[in-house]
């Protein structure tokens, strides 16, 4: 599969910059691997993951991208605070990519610890799925560019047969 014509645009979540920045990184990394050049990135930091759907939201709208990365972490606390926003966040992100047509990722991870966000955010591509042995996390920023690239290609196929 090549580079998908278009740009790209991320938003990403200052809370918890620590996780995010390593999501993002990974993202853009992989990105840039599949032969999207750099100045087709767009990337938009946002305070918290509550705020991703907005922003996302008018990106989305713009019609300048091919796609729409959303990474953030929310990792539990001492309340259900962070339930209220995951749920509040990926049903948005879903609507959202319903409503426009585009893709548009979840990379929000939705941790218990500290620890798993580090985890989740580490160094390298997925093994995905819980039914393969031997499967290791990864990084969701890099899984997330993946699936934006492999999204963008299926519509654009579903488009032609559509069209054509």
């Amino acid at each position: 599969m090549t580079a998908p014509e278009g740009r790209f645009a991320i938003v990403v979540a200052r809370f918890n910059q620590s996780i995010t920045s390593r999501l993002l990184g990974g993202a853009v990394q992989t990105l840039v691997s599949r032969g999207v050049a750099d100045d087709r990135i767009d990337v938009a930091w946002v305070p918290g993951a509550f705020e991703i759907p907005t922003v996302a939201a008018q990106m989305a709208d713009s019609g300048r991208y091919a796609a729409v990365i959303c990474l953030g972490a929310v990792i539990r606390g001492e309340t259900t605070h962070d339930q209220h926003i995951n749920r509040a966040v990926s049903t948005a992100l879903a609507e959202l990519g319903v409503r426009c047509g585009l893709p548009v990722l979840f990379g929000v991870l939705t941790c218990n610890t500290l620890e798993q966000a580090i985890v989740r955010s580490g160094g390298q591509l997925a093994t995905t799925g819980k039914d393969i042995q031997q499967a290791h996390i990864g990084n969701k920023g890099i899984d997330c560019a993946e699936a934006a690239l492999e999204m963008v290609d299926l519509m654009a196929r579903l488009r032609e047969t559509q069209t054509g």
